[in-house]
Formats: C-alpha cells, structure tokens, sequence
C-alpha cells in the first residue's frame, strides 16, 4: 500500500509543510536549503503517495488542493512533536537558540515585550524576538501555522480553541503635559474635562471610543480634536500642544514632563491577555518565555 507509513519518508512532510506555508516551489526550497528540482522531485513523490495533485497552478500561482488544505494541520502537528521529541526535556534558556515570534498592537509592544525584551538578554540572551502586528482575521491560522508563537490579545478578541492567560488588568487615566493648565487642579470636573480638546486613538480614523461612551451615559459629550493610530505618538503630541488624552496607565511614559490628571469620570478598563496554539502548548521553551512573559508583566504593574 502507497499510504503505508512505513513508506513515507519524513522529509516529504517537511516538503510538504513548507510547500503548503510558501504557496510556491522556490520559497519552499530557499527555506529548506534545496535546489527547486529536489522540492519538485518531492512534490512527485508526494503526490503519488497520498494520490492528490496536492497542488494545481493557476493564474495566480500555485493554490493547494482541498485534500492538501486538510493535511496541513495534521502534518504541522506532526513535525511539532517530532521537533519536541528531538529537543532535551529541559530547556536551558542561557544557551538557548531560536526565533519567537509574537503578535502585538502597538499598546503591547510597549506594555508587555519590552519588558519581556529586557528580561530575555539577561536570561536568554540567544534568543530572538520577532514582533508581528496583530491580524485579528489571520490570528487561528497564524498561530495553528506557526507563523506566529504567542498573540498579545484580549480575553474578548482570542480565537476559540486557543490557549490563554490573562497578563494583568489595565485601566485608564488622563495624561496632559506637565505645564498644561489643568494639571495644578487636584480634581477636575466633569464640565472642565469635556471642554478640553482630547487625542484619542482610534486604528479606523474615528473620533469616538470608550471614554464617549463612558460620558453619552452621563448624556455628556467632550471635544475631540485629532485622532491617531498609535498610542506611541501621543506624548509628543501633548508636549506641544493643550491638549488632553485617555490613555491606558502603561502607556503613560517615565518623563517628568508628563502629568497624570485624575479623571472625573469612570471609564471601563480591559484585561490584557496571552493566547497560543496547541501545537506549542507542551513545548519547553515556548513554556518558559510564556512564564516570563506573565512575570514581567506582573511586575511591571502600576497603580
């Protein structure tokens, strides 16, 4: 029988994941260090053994078949637990070598792998961090892929079937510059917080976002001046201007030209999370940089 497994050479599936990963002969042999003839020779060979094309050319290069489509996970599940078979029980960070590769918004970037980042080069200094901007559409398949190792999300927007950890709770605060007029006002009213002109962030260019619904409830409304996509920005913005911002209390920077205006209002804070596939769920390494990552972060806590 063609389907033996007692025929099938290992090596075809690594062929065969990285084929289905790059969509194409010649990335797929760059990555695995072949010439292309060599992949092509084991597209044939994995062609005649699971009796599939496995992957037809058309316009627009070449598209995987319904079958290959189904035997992508198996397979990357497979190379997983060989690679874990392979690798020490232990996992010894300070000779530790590899890629990981993590999901971040702008706002965990900043609250979360730095200080990972901080804490790897003393502890792990061999390891290397890939930051990938987060695709909430392409997240499963990204994590299931192994495009990505771990997703900094929240419990509202993780996948179903994922793994995940709750890092910490974030909460809000009002950030001006340090000479801003209302920065001498120990509490501020509502009516002197709406009449300011706020920043918000906003990824879709809107001028609305939890701080208006916190006030429509009060059947209040504030004066939004400019909307930005990063929270990064906004500090350098308030330094030059009057203006005012709700932001998350870790996004507030260390500079002592930054002031934190208490806010007149409540508004709802959020849970920041980690989430990662079960493929590398057991893995010791990927166990151990998700240990320190909830370390760091519970460290870095601010009240």
């Amino acid at each position: 029988m063609k389907n033996d497994i007692r025929n099938l050479d290992l090596n075809l599936l690594k062929a065969l994941d990285a084929l289905l990963d790059e969509g194409s002969v010649t990335r797929a042999a760059q990555r695995l260090s072949l010439t292309q003839p060599a992949v092509s020779g084991m597209l044939t060979r994995l062609r005649d053994y699971f009796g599939d094309p496995l992957f037809v050319r058309t316009s627009h290069g070449m598209v995987a078949t319904l079958r290959a489509s189904e035997l992508a996970l198996p397979v990357k599940q497979i190379l997983t637990d060989i690679a874990i078979l392979l690798k020490p029980l232990d996992f010894e960070p300070i000779i530790a070598e590899l890629t990981y590769t993590i999901a971040a918004t702008d706002y965990a970037l900043k609250a979360v792998v730095i200080p990972l980042m901080a804490a790897l080069k003393q502890r792990a200094p061999r390891v290397k961090i890939a930051v990938r901007s987060v695709d909430s559409e392409r997240i499963y398949q990204q994590l299931s892929r192994g495009a990505v190792d771990l997703a900094l999300l929240t419990p509202q927007t993780t996948p179903d079937d994922l793994h995940g950890r709750t890092l910490y709770e974030e909460h809000y605060v009002c950030l001006a510059r340090s000479h801003h007029p209302l920065a001498a006002i120990k509490n501020i009213t509502l009516k002197q917080f709406c009449e300011q002109e706020h920043i918000l962030v906003s990824t879709e260019g809107k001028f609305s976002g939890v701080t208006d619904e916190a006030l429509a409830e009060l059947k209040l409304t504030r004066r939004v001046g400019m909307s930005v996509n990063s929270f990064l920005v906004i500090p350098d913005i308030l330094r030059l201007t009057n203006m005012i911002a709700v932001v998350p209390r870790r996004m507030v920077p260390a500079d002592s030209d930054m002031a934190i205006i208490p806010l007149p209002l409540n508004v709802p804070g959020f849970s920041k999370s980690m989430a990662w596939h079960e493929r590398t769920h057991r893995d010791p390494a990927h166990q151990w940089i998700r240990t320190l990552c909830l370390e760091v972060s519970q460290q870095h806590a601010v009240i």
